[in-house]
């Protein structure tokens, strides 16, 4: 017997937004779920309050694990839609495996709700700077990938932080390496300066006018290695984008879940290196946006204002000082005042803002986590971490939802904790 649920009209689905007893799913990709306009529906985004759980996922062997981590529960009633019905019954039956019975299908997302301006929708502010592999594709075939009016004008760049291996093992064709050192300094792990960055992006054939799409690999960092963020390009490459967007690249983009998306579509990887053609000036006077960056005199002013806020993105093992969280970091503990928000498990991974496949994490989560902390978008926000990657990847998810003052705190504990002046708190808060 074929597997079947039943289907609700529109007029329950509106029904259903405002009762908790009622969780509507959207099983589409993700780049849907956020705004991309994949079958040309009539507007951008999903049905107002809808959780995304993308029929890709139901493959996952710990597929429960997502939904548990969403607060979706067997007593609720699940509405599923999507594009096609086989995919809201792919999902349908992952959930009835599971012990959900309540089950609900609505088959008129494209046919009606796109299309009726009165009913209600949402997406994230800025999707249009995280796009997806098939537009990566369309980009490098010459053809004009939707929310892109710059010609040629573009370089792929495949980051990762001094391993030029990882790129000769297999890149998007026609990318360049981007080594993150060229736009951070050892010394310090600030950006460098700007000076040193028109430099680096000249180098690279960038200039202000240059749509740059940044990815990286993830490749599971261990810490224990003498340097761990060599595995994780993907976290290097968000880090490159803030840098970027500080300098003044007027179109960056970040391809959402790095190269393991790209693989995921079979799309084809190259060894054939790509040689930028350099730039004979960037074009403008770096930084562009000098917000978007918060060094210690301003953080240590933001801790005491009533309408900014430092939040801290480390891990709790590294917050509470049980960890410096880095092999070059001795002091051990967090900057007093700072609010804190966890990121993951430690210094190179950021679980609490990706989902499974390295994507971004829904961002309507991602506000609720702010939220609890106490932390709105009406406040100057500056997120920090150890010495960058983490504190940027934090920035960019509340960047994307479009909150108006975000910045990261450039120099974070590295900094921090090597002024013997500065204090420190360990233990767990009182």
């Amino acid at each position: 017997m074929d597997f079947k649920i039943r289907e609700v009209s529109t007029s329950e689905v509106q029904n259903f937004l405002n009762d908790e007893e009622y969780v509507i799913v959207d099983v589409r990709p993700t780049h849907a779920y956020n705004g991309w306009q994949l079958r040309n529906e009539r507007r951008s985004g999903h049905i107002k309050g809808a959780r995304t759980l993308p029929v890709k996922w139901a493959e996952y062997l710990d597929w429960i694990e997502i939904v548990r981590h969403k607060n979706i529960l067997p007593s609720q009633k699940i509405v599923l839609y999507g594009n096609d019905e086989e995919d809201i019954i792919k999902v349908a039956k992952r959930f009835k495996d599971a012990g959900y019975d309540q089950l609900f299908s609505y088959k008129d997302f494209l046919n009606i709700w796109c299309k009726d301006e009165s009913l209600p929708m949402d997406n994230l502010s800025r999707y249009a700077e995280l796009v997806y592999p098939q537009w990566v594709n369309q980009l490098l075939h010459g053809e004009k990938p939707p929310v892109y009016n710059n010609k040629d004008n573009f370089v792929i760049c495949h980051c990762h932080y001094r391993n030029y291996d990882d790129y000769l093992e297999g890149h998007i064709p026609g990318a360049i390496a981007l080594d993150t050192l060229e736009l951070e300094s050892p010394e310090t792990w600030n950006r460098r300066s700007p000076e040193e960055l028109s430099k680096a992006f000249q180098k690279h054939g960038i200039d202000s006018d240059t749509t740059v799409v940044v990815y990286g690999r993830y490749s599971f960092p261990d810490n224990n290695d003498p340097f761990p963020g060599s595995s994780a390009g993907q976290l290097g490459a968000i880090r490159c984008a803030m840098i970027m967007l500080y300098a003044g690249v007027k179109d960056v983009r970040v391809l959402n879940g790095g190269i393991a998306a790209w693989e995921a579509e079979k799309l084809p990887l190259s060894k054939t290196i790509t040689h930028p053609v350099p730039k004979q000036n960037f074009g403008v006077s770096i930084p562009v946006r000098p917000e978007i960056i918060v060094d210690i005199d301003e953080a240590k002013n933001m801790i005491a204002a009533p309408d900014a806020d430092i939040i801290c993105t480390r891990s709790y093992p590294e917050y509470i000082g049980e960890v410096s969280g880095y092999n070059y970091i001795e002091k051990k503990g967090r900057i007093p005042g700072a609010v804190y928000i966890d990121n993951g498990s430690d210094a190179y991974h950021m679980e609490n803002y990706q989902n499974l496949d390295y994507t971004t994490r829904e961002f309507h989560e991602v506000e609720q986590m702010l939220r609890e902390a106490g932390l709105l978008p009406d406040k100057h926000l500056a997120f920090y971490c150890g010495t960058g990657w983490r504190g940027s990847e934090a920035f960019y998810n509340v960047y994307l939802m479009g909150w108006p003052r975000v910045s990261v705190f450039d120099g974070g504990w590295f900094e921090w904790s090597n002024d013997p002046q500065n204090p420190v708190e360990t233990g767990v808060p009182a």
